[in-house]
Order: structure tokens, then C-alpha cells, then sequence
């Protein structure tokens, strides 16, 4: 993404969560640790099932009473029903409030740009009463900011900048290996650890107990880990949940389809690093991990 764009993410949702009670109540649900969540500070975390799998994944940024959780606009009616049902007896207050704000992502140096003019040095700053926040989960991904629509329109004016809407975002994420379209398709179809919330810095091991945490602390432990999300290229039509298969051996299964495909695939018998550009069989479509 060039200095002066902005990409405008149209399929994200914000949940709301506020009240007294609010670090506490996520503290005990998110792989990542709520407590190094403030002002200066967001991070990327996610929910497991108590088995360990993946359910949920979302951005959390301090707001003034509470926190946001940025996540992919088909979790949103779910994850909300969910965080009520955890709720319990605790002073919290959960709402949907994606119709008053938006997700826009620009570029580091930009970003950079704006923290020198701010005189500002932090993971995330508040730039005209708007977070914003460099992605932890790779640089290749820009910063990320979260804003009213309208006064995102205003500061898109200030800063000079052009709305983007080409796809270089989800191509770049998925040459990095991060999924971000069709997310629902890895629920409780994986171990959180087998989508690489570990790379990803979505999990805090020293944090203490959250969902699915015992589970995913002996994987670590006893590095139980033999299968990882990777991402997959071809020129083909790939149909979720065909078999993967590598010289006539099945090494894992496609969980996300065309246009940013990607596999569970076995690497017990390699690294992940030894299966790169090597040519697969999804189906019986010709394809290549990446």
C-alpha cells in the first residue's frame, strides 16, 4: 500500500464491551493477556473452544469505559451471543456498534508519519479521537484504524489521503499466511495453536487460565503440534474439504476456498518452511503451498 491510501474494510464489525467488570470478564475468556491492553497499547487475541479449537479471533482496543473487539463482520451476531452468555452476574455491558464505526487500514510509513507530527512513539496512538495501531500480527499488514465514519472521512481529508479499494490487502495477508475471509469455515475445524495464534501473538502462555487454556498448554508443553494452517495458490476452482495430497501421500485437508485458499496440512514429517512452493494435489486440482 502506497503512503498516501487508505483502505476502507468493509466486512468488519465492532463489539462493544464496557462497565467495571470488563477487563476481568475478558481476561478470563481471550488466549491473549487483557492486561497489557491500554491507550498505547492493542493486541490481537481470539476465543477457544474449552477443548482448545479455534472458535473466535478479534483485534481488542481500549476505548474510553471499556474495550472494542474489532472482528470479521460474520462473527459479530455470534461473538455477541456468546459474550452475553459469559457474562453471568459481572458489570458488563456488550453491544454491537458497527454501524457507527469502521475499520480503514493505511500504511506503516504513513502511520510512522503521523506518530512523528504527534510526537508519539507507541504501538497505538490516539489520532483525532481515533486509535490507531500498527498490526501485531505482521508488518506486511499496514496499521489499522478504527473511527466513526464520519470523522474517519474528515481525517482522510487532513491527511490527504485516496480511498483504495483494491484486494492488495487480502493477497498481501495471504502470502503472509494469515487468513482473513472465511473465517467461520475454521471453527472447531482446528486447534487454535494449529492456526498459528502463537505466531500470530494472540496467545500469552504465562497469563493463567482463559477457555480451552489447559488443552492448549499441553500441546505447547509437550509439542503435540503436527498440523498447521498454510496458505495454498492455484489456478483451479478448490472445493473445501477436498484431500490434500503430496507425491500420492494425503497430507492435510482445504479449510478455506478460492479466492485466499488454505489447508490444515500434516508437518510432522516436515517443517512447515520444507513445504513452501511445493506443487500439491488439492482434490485432484493441481495447486502449491505458499
Amino acid at each position: 500500500m502506497k503512503k498516501d491510501q487508505i483502505n476502507i474494510l468493509k466486512d468488519r464489525g465492532i463489539i462493544s464491551v464496557l462497565g467495571k467488570d470488563s477487563k476481568e470478564f475478558l481476561q478470563n475468556i481471550i488466549t491473549n493477556d487483557i492486561n497489557i491492553v491500554n491507550k498505547d497499547n492493542s493486541i490481537f487475541s481470539g476465543i477457544f473452544t474449552p477443548q482448545g479449537k479455534y472458535l473466535y479471533e478479534f483485534f481488542i482496543v481500549k476505548s474510553d469505559d471499556g474495550y472494542f473487539l474489532d472482528c470479521s463482520e460474520e462473527f459479530v451476531r455470534e461473538l455477541k451471543v456468546f459474550l452475553e452468555k459469559y457474562k453471568l452476574n459481572s458489570d458488563v455491558e456488550i453491544k454491537d456498534v458497527s454501524g457507527e464505526n469502521v475499520v480503514a487500514i493505511i500504511s506503516n510509513e504513513k502511520f510512522e508519519e503521523i506518530k512523528k507530527e504527534e510526537n508519539k512513539s507507541t504501538q497505538t496512538i490516539i489520532y483525532r479521537s481515533s486509535p490507531f495501531f500498527q498490526d501485531p500480527r505482521s508488518k506486511k499488514l499496514g496499521s489499522r484504524v478504527l473511527s466513526n465514519l464520519e470523522k474517519l472521512y474528515l481525517t482522510i481529508k487532513k491527511l490527504s489521503l485516496k480511498i483504495e479499494n483494491r484486494s492488495d490487502y487480502f493477497k498481501n495477508a495471504h502470502e503472509a499466511g494469515i487468513p482473513i475471509k472465511s473465517l467461520k469455515n475454521l471453527q472447531n475445524n482446528l486447534f487454535g495453536l494449529e492456526a498459528n495464534f502463537e505466531e500470530l501473538s494472540a496467545i500469552d502462555f504465562k497469563k493463567g487460565c482463559y477457555i480451552g487454556q489447559e488443552n492448549t498448554a499441553r500441546m505447547k508443553l509437550k509439542n503435540k503440534l503436527r498440523k498447521k494452517l498454510l496458505p495454498i495458490v492455484s489456478k483451479e476452482n478448490l472445493e473445501i474439504g477436498s484431500e490434500i495430497t503430496l507425491n500420492g501421500n494425503q497430507i492435510g485437508k482445504l479449510l478455506i476456498a478460492n479466492p485466499y485458499p488454505f489447508g490444515l496440512i500434516n508437518t510432522f514429517d516436515k517443517k512447515a518452511s520444507e513445504l513452501k512452493n511445493k506443487e500439491i494435489l488439492v482434490g485432484k486440482q493441481r495447486a502449491k503451498i505458499i
